[in-house]
């Protein structure tokens, strides 16, 4: 069952191809975030179709999870996709868009092909990436309401993947510190799911039979995952003399463009007041999404309404936008 597509990046892909237009440095750093951006996006958006297919809407006894990010106790986890199962586990996979190829030395280091320099560079390893992303869950899956067996909480069991393209050429060591049979392409991951769970011996499944769960409880702690998710600003200001006033004024008015449901992506719903501010209440789901607006440096965008209508607002540019009006009653 999917329970959360991936965000909408547009607003910062947007941003991005407008500060490309600044000279210098700032421009090339820009051009360089841009289509890494569009890279990693290309990348989730091949995974999620094959992790769709397999595991989503046709399956009642996994949970799907795209673009979660997790802020607890001062970190922050940017997870790729989730997959929760009736065992208790929670596979965590990463996805890393590489165009050409990745090699694996035996120390564990990985290095991606540079079509450009003719060479492979180092790269940060996803394996590692991946450990601190459960790092995070297991603290915060500590605080959720989970399920309680002869008067103990049943605590997920993590399982870490890396999903790479299809296409892309993975050179293995023969040894490794790390086990790298954990990196795999795409359209192997129900293949690899299905060998994990064929593998296990009698005494494991027996032993992990006490903690296998409903399809309902698999989906509410999906749902409390995705509660807990705390999307990045949905537009990036220009920063001033970015670029020309027509693009500037175009990501203006897609950071004005309204709510979403950050659990279905609908925009249909209302504004709502509550202890910790303004949150839209999506009218499909009934999910609650915060709602937070980023500016330039130093400036404080706001929310203001009046009647039925919400005004995005910064009073350090002194511009005020309609950001949504809720339904009349």
């Amino acid at each position: 069952m999917l329970i959360k597509q991936a965000d909408d990046k547009s607003a910062q892909l947007l941003a991005l191809e407008t500060r490309m237009q600044l000279p210098g440095i700032a421009g090339k750093h820009a051009k360089g975030d841009y289509y890494r951006l569009k890279a990693g996006i290309k990348g989730e958006q091949d995974s999620a179709y094959f992790i769709d297919f397999h595991f989503g809407e046709t399956s009642k006894n996994w949970a799907v999870i795209h673009d979660l990010r997790l802020e607890h106790n001062g970190r922050v986890a940017q997870i790729d996709h989730l997959l929760l199962n009736r065992f208790s586990e929670i596979y965590v996979l990463e996805t890393k868009q590489f165009n050409s190829g990745v090699k694996i030395t035996e120390e564990g280091e990985f290095l991606r092909w540079d079509d450009y320099r003719k060479a492979y560079v180092g790269m940060e390893s996803p394996l590692l990436q991946n450990e601190r992303h459960i790092a995070v869950l297991k603290d915060l899956c500590a605080t959720l309401n989970l399920p309680v067996r002869l008067g103990i909480r049943l605590q997920p069991d993590f399982q870490s993947l890396v999903l790479v393209a299809n296409t892309a050429k993975i050179l293995r060591p023969n040894k490794s510190a790390l086990d790298t049979s954990r990196v795999i392409k795409a359209d192997q991951l129900r293949e690899r799911i299905e060998k994990d769970i064929d593998g296990e011996s009698a005494a494991s499944i027996l032993f992990k039979a006490p903690k296998m769960v409903s399809a309902e409880t698999v989906r509410d702690l999906a749902l409390q995952l995705v509660a807990r998710h705390t999307p990045l600003a949905r537009a990036i200001e220009p920063v001033e003399h970015a670029a020309t006033q027509t693009s500037a004024s175009r990501i203006a008015d897609h950071a004005a463009a309204g709510p979403a449901c950050k659990s279905c992506q609908r925009g249909t719903g209302s504004i709502l007041h509550g202890q910790y501010g303004y949150y839209f209440k999506c009218d499909g789901c009934g999910a609650n999404t915060s709602i937070r607006f980023t500016c330039q440096p130093g400036h404080k965008a706001r929310l203001r309404k009046s009647g039925l209508e919400f005004f995005r607002e910064c009073p350090d540019c002194k511009t005020s936008t309609l950001y949504f009006t809720n339904p009349a009653a």
